[in-house]
């Protein structure tokens, strides 16, 4: 059973880099990426269209990273819990909103149906039913299976889940959590290869920029002690925010069609 709350051996508390920092370059990172799409739909091919979504990997495994600390450090797993469904169900219109997905999922295809905070909220149970030393093997696997196919019509899919889960057994080990990330980053970028585009399936692997970042990590939250609440008022505010350019600019029936599925 993994312990939480454990002790990591963080970079310099000084040095490094806090939580509240490295969530705010995530935050940036995400709009940068989300108005790109917004002003440059579809799959530009631009130097310049390109260099901005790569920037934009940055921000997933970012908020990976913290699901995962998260799930250690908080005093009530099923709060916490609580609070990414329903921040997940908010942002659900939100983000179809600003990509102009139909609310409905469906209706046109399977993939990119949700926003990445459903498969954040998945990624937590996981992690929690991992940690439960009374669960057999088969009924984690069977219960990953599951949660697999739940999450797997979410913006970064299935991806989002099993990083979570595989950064958070690796805790402690930080060689470990990037290399296990990346692993199921590739398998992500190879069915974009085969099935959605060339050029973008090897932009994902622009989530490797993060592993620096991340390697600074002091361990430390910060003063400011809102950054939770910011992001949850800041995720879907932002896409609505998207999307009203996106309308002003393409029109009520457009669809940008984002890069992540």
């Amino acid at each position: 059973m993994m312990q939480r709350g454990l002790n990591m051996p963080y970079t310099d508390k000084v040095k490094g880099l806090n939580a509240n920092t490295l969530k705010l370059i995530a935050i940036v990172a995400m709009t940068l990426d989300h108005l790109t799409w917004t002003l440059f739909p579809g799959y530009s091919t631009e130097w310049y269209v390109i260099l901005l979504h790569i920037i934009g990997r940055i921000t997933a495994p970012i908020m990976w990273f913290f699901i995962a600390e998260g799930y250690y450090h908080t005093h009530n797993i099923k709060k916490y819990a609580a609070r990414l469904f329903i921040l997940a169900a908010i942002s659900h219109f939100a983000y179809n909103f600003c990509f102009g997905i139909p609310f409905i999922p469906f209706q046109t295809t399977i993939f990119n149906q949700t926003g990445v905070v459903w498969s954040l909220a998945w990624g937590l149970v996981l992690l929690y039913i991992f940690d439960k030393a009374e669960w057999k093997a088969w009924q984690k696997s069977v219960a990953a299976i599951i949660i697999c196919l739940i999450t797997f019509p979410s913006d970064w899919s299935c991806i989002a889940t099993m990083a979570i889960l595989s950064i958070g057994m690796n805790r402690g080990n930080f060689k470990k959590q990037m290399t296990h990330m990346m692993v199921c980053v590739v398998m992500y970028a190879i069915v974009y290869f085969l099935f959605i585009d060339k050029i973008y399936a090897l932009i994902q692997l622009g989530t490797c920029l993060t592993i620096p970042l991340l390697r600074l990590y002091n361990g430390e939250r910060g003063t400011f002690k809102g950054m939770g609440k910011l992001f949850y008022a800041y995720y879907p505010l932002h896409l609505l925010i998207c999307g009203v350019i996106r309308i002003i600019l393409w029109g009520v029936g457009y669809s940008t069609g984002t890069a992540n599925f």
